[in-house]
């Protein structure tokens, strides 16, 4: 329990614990939620994993002064806790939540899961929007999606995230694999893409660190300005461009193609649902009118996504350059 006077976290305010504890009947386990304090953290709280995740989120719970136990095996049982948080792989949430005995509420950091991985027990949810490297994670003001099999359960999955600096949201199981997908593209998939552009840069003689300014603003931009922040010879329409990447790409690193075709096909798509003129779509403007025309004599190698047609007048955009940006994990 968190001792008497000492600051207890509810939300972003903090409040004074009670001097006395809560008077109850005496019970055997409890087979629901613990009582707690609106927006308190139930102690102690056992960590069960000792990944990137489970030692980050230990430190962050005891950098906040809640009572933590572990990071804990797989096989720890949970006696003597009041709450028990399993930061495992997806496939080995079952299997743990089965050893724990009956008294603790288990809960779980999986992003793609529901509540029925912890069986018929009541249980919850927090799965943190950011990715932890061995180093740790800054938790401050990073989205938390939370769950709860009721809502005792769904407030302390709150009070946890709330303590560890993360802002809960509540995603319902039917949302939850669709969210843990658009994380896996924010995240995991980018790295795919600055591997391969690393990949492709390096056979020009550059090292990767040339990128990451480039890579850096385009993600800052698109934060502000969504996608709108589309530059680049799709976005202009610049076919013969396109096309001159895909052989390039065909000549130094081939396995690549099939990524650069997707790539081009959903930029394409996306520069078409923007509002306001299309280079990638509208015709040329005719000779003898405003702006200037340029023939269409390239195209597309056979096997690749069809490329725009028409190519923008004026210079290039380029993209606006973030002062001080960190590149979200």
């Amino acid at each position: 329990m968190v001792p008497a006077a000492e600051p207890v976290r509810s939300g972003a305010a903090l409040t004074t614990a009670p001097t006395t504890e809560p008077t109850t009947e005496p019970t055997t386990a409890p087979t629901t939620a613990p009582t707690t304090m609106p927006g308190s953290v139930p102690e102690p709280c056992a960590i069960v994993g000792g990944g990137r995740l489970g030692t980050a989120l230990a430190a962050a719970l005891r950098a906040a002064g809640i009572g933590v136990t572990g990071p804990h095996g797989r096989g720890y049982t949970g006696s003597g806790d009041r709450v028990v948080l399993l930061c495992v792989p997806d496939d080995a949430i079952a299997a743990a939540a089965a050893r724990i005995g009956p008294g603790p509420l288990v809960g779980h950091c999986s992003g793609a899961s529901g509540l029925e991985v912890l069986g018929a027990r009541p249980g919850f949810s927090v799965h943190p929007l950011m990715t932890v490297t061995p180093a740790g994670a800054d938790f401050n003001g990073v989205v938390a999606a939370v769950d709860g099999s009721s809502p005792a359960a769904l407030a302390v999955a709150q009070a946890l995230a709330a303590a560890a600096g993360l802002h809960p949201v509540r995603v319902a199981a039917r949302d939850r694999v669709a969210y843990h997908a658009a994380a896996s593209i924010a995240a995991n998939y980018l790295v795919t893409v600055e591997a391969a552009a690393a990949e492709l840069l390096a056979t020009a003689g550059l090292d990767r660190a040339a990128l990451l300014p480039l890579a850096r603003a385009a993600l800052e931009n698109w934060g502000r300005l969504g996608p709108a922040a589309l530059t680049g010879p799709v976005a202009r329409g610049d076919a013969g461009t396109v096309a001159r990447h895909r052989a390039a790409v065909a000549e130094r690193v081939p396995e690549l193609v099939g990524l650069l075709d997707a790539l081009v096909a959903a930029t394409q798509r996306l520069a078409a649902a923007r509002p306001g003129p299309n280079p990638a779509t509208d015709p040329p403007v005719p000779s003898g009118s405003s702006g200037s025309s340029v023939p269409s004599g390239s195209s597309v190698p056979s096997g690749s996504p069809a490329a725009p047609q028409a190519r923008a007048s004026g210079p290039p955009a380029r993209p606006s350059a973030s002062a001080s940006a960190t590149p979200p994990g």
